[in-house]
């Protein structure tokens, strides 16, 4: 089975396995997340089909103590999205089911992971939060004991349509709704011209949650082609951003990578992306690619094009060593330029 990512000797551990907004809800309360119960203890587990190859995966480290929370293993899904929504959730989440069993404390599903991307699909595919798609994350959720990322699914809410990524927390409770804020809205002549505002309309809020391990700010995709959205969350206090993304085929090699450096370089964070599966015979082809990166801009993981889970284990103490290295947040000049948010 080939890594999707070479592991940082610095940074910690990266592996992968092959096969396979508006915010306003409170945040859990800081507490010990426990592990998830081994399949023998858990029937759902037991019974759950294998839906990928699995390769043995070594034992997480053992912290000392106190330093427990600053560590953890984050778990990015780059799931083969079909015509099918019940397809595509029960394969979603027996994938969470096994991201989980690894050791995985969050883990992230892709943009538009219940549905195929495409304007003519949103309408077909929308749903309300709370609906189908959002009470399968949230039982998942709480049956893994994770913090779940759920992609994006189309939304549907008082006669308008929103691209939006739900977030549950272990105990299945929705902490926090994201809308994409920047709708893509592009025109490549030759390649590729694309139009989401013909269906979807844009969100309005900034959207954060709280984790025993770390603030994490989220986007979608186009949302993290602006620098400001990230410079506000870093402002925040976030030390990890998650961006479930579906570049394509044009956009991909030329930016993709180059945009999850850029951000968390500028705001010595980490990056995360989590994109769908390529489809070659999709009416929009996906570039893959899920990506981890860390505040130095090294890429700790990265998947090829093929359905797969990928993992880091993201060590916070890197985020205090950078920023007290290069201490660009005290060096700003405030005197000369500001980034601010309008909003809460």
């Amino acid at each position: 089975m080939k890594r999707a990512g070479r592991p940082s000797q610095r940074s910690g551990r990266a592996r992968s396995l092959g096969g396979g907004g508006t915010s306003g809800a409170s945040p859990l309360p800081f507490r010990r997340i426990a592990p998830p119960l081994p399949a023998r203890l858990c029937p759902a587990l037991r019974s759950a089909r294998c839906l990928c190859k699995v390769s043995p995966q070594p034992p997480l480290r053992m912290l000392p103590p106190g330093r427990a929370m600053a560590t953890f293993r984050l778990a990015l899904i780059q799931l083969q999205v079909s015509s099918i929504k019940s397809d595509n959730l029960t394969r979603a989440c027996g994938l969470v089911r096994k991201a989980a069993m690894q050791g995985a404390k969050i883990v992230s599903l892709p943009e538009c992971f219940n549905s195929p991307y495409g304007t003519n699909y949103f309408p077909e595919y929308a749903e309300k939060i709370p609906g189908e798609s959002t009470q399968k994350l949230s039982e998942v959720a709480k049956e893994c004991n994770i913090y779940l990322i759920g992609g994006s699914i189309p939304e549907e809410d008082a006669g308008k349509l929103y691209n939006t990524c739900a977030v549950f927390g272990p105990d299945g409770t929705l902490l926090v709704k994201h809308r994409k804020l920047h709708l893509f809205d592009i025109d490549v002549p030759g390649k590729i011209t694309f139009q989401e505002s013909k269906t979807l309309s844009p969100g309005d809020s900034f959207s954060t949650f709280e984790t025993p391990y770390c603030r994490v700010g989220l986007g979608i995709c186009y949302d993290i082609r602006f620098a400001e959205l990230a410079q506000i969350y870093a402002q925040r206090g976030c030390q990890l951003l998650v961006y479930p993304g579906a570049f394509n085929l044009t956009t991909g090699p030329a930016h993709w990578e180059l945009l999850q450096r850029g951000r968390a370089v500028d705001n010595q964070v980490y990056v995360a992306t989590a994109s769908p599966a390529r489809d070659e015979k999709a009416s929009y082809v996906a570039w893959g690619h899920s990506t981890v990166v860390n505040p130095w801009g090294e890429v700790l993981a990265k998947a090829g094009t093929e359905e797969t889970i990928i993992y880091s284990d993201i060590d916070l103490k890197k985020v205090a060593e950078i920023r007290q290295q290069i201490p660009i947040s005290s060096q700003k000049r405030s005197d000369l330029y500001e980034v601010t948010a309008k909003k809460p």
